[in-house]
């Protein structure tokens, strides 16, 4: 009976040895794993993807073909420290059990260089992602990361938002109806406006900010017009994050009762939902020759 109890006692005290000696290994590769991925990449040292952190058969799980070996591993992470600069790469939360951690981080930067094959945009990138990792003898030995490929490209400006059609078609909807305010909270608050040149609002080119549209040009328009409208909308969705709108104008002044109806295109440029930049073409001519009337 002795016997028995005192291997049950061994039994018990070598499993909670092994909980704890994983829970060890498991928080010393935590602070292993954080401290050379912040090194890396904010610190720019890619030399840490190396055997002494890397086992040698290092594995990167990618949709377009894995990656395996610390060669191949080190010059796909280097795309990211070439490609971008004002580099922030925190970790958010990173939590592990056996020989497997799982990474929630966030990426910022600037795209000011060549990113696997794409020129710089200089565009500014937030994207967070996960990566799922597994160690093994304390080195770093595969790693899978999930994130929004889409919207990462939209901040770098090569896949539009989808939202920008509905965006411009409900600033042109608010227009309509006498929404001002709802047209220009569309507006970044550094908007750049451009009337299109010869058009006698372009006296103020370029606006700056909502304010200054509302002043220099929807004020005027309201102030010398009988009736001001927009009809025949057609929008057409762009790459860039821009839109194109084909239109007519048809008005009439009240200083001499001239009515006009032409054409015009009108192209958008958004950037976080919001209407940064908008150049306006229109037949001018058209236009001067019913206000000389």
């Amino acid at each position: 009976m002795k016997t028995t109890h005192t291997l049950i006692l061994a039994i018990a005290f070598l499993s909670i040895s092994t909980v704890f000696a994983q829970k060890s290994n498991i928080e010393k590769d935590l602070k292993m794993y954080e401290q050379v991925w912040d090194n890396i990449v904010n610190k720019g040292q890619i030399e840490l993807i190396n055997d002494k952190n890397f086992d040698p058969n290092v594995v990167q799980i990618n949709a377009t073909g894995n990656l395996v070996g610390i060669a191949d591993f080190k010059a796909y992470y280097q795309n990211f420290l070439t490609g971008f600069s004002d580099i922030k790469f925190t970790v958010e939360d990173a939590f592990g059990q056996g020989n497997k951690i799982v990474k929630h981080w966030r990426f910022q930067g600037k795209h000011t260089g060549d990113f696997f094959g794409i020129p710089a945009t200089g565009k500014t990138v937030d994207i967070d992602g996960v990566t799922l990792v597994l160690m093994k003898d304390g080195r770093i030995a595969q790693e899978q990361d999930f994130m929004d490929n889409t919207v990462f490209m939209q901040q770098l400006g090569l896949v539009s938002d989808p939202n920008n059609l509905s965006i411009i078609d409900g600033a042109y909807k608010a227009f309509a109806v006498g929404d001002i305010p709802a047209v220009l909270g569309a507006m970044d608050p550094k908007i750049v406006w451009n009337e299109a040149e010869g058009n006698a609002y372009a006296d103020g080119n370029p606006y700056i900010g909502p304010d200054a549209v509302l002043k220099g040009v929807f004020a005027r328009i309201g102030e010398e017009h009988e009736y001001f409208k927009l009809k025949d909308i057609v929008l057409h969705e762009m790459s860039n994050n821009q839109v194109l709108a084909t239109l007519r104008y048809e008005g009439k002044y009240k200083k001499n009762g001239a009515t006009y109806d032409v054409q015009a295109a009108h192209l958008w440029t958004l950037n976080d939902r919001k209407v940064i930049a908008f150049q306006q073409y229109v037949d001018t001519k058209q236009l001067a020759d019913a206000e000389k009337k």
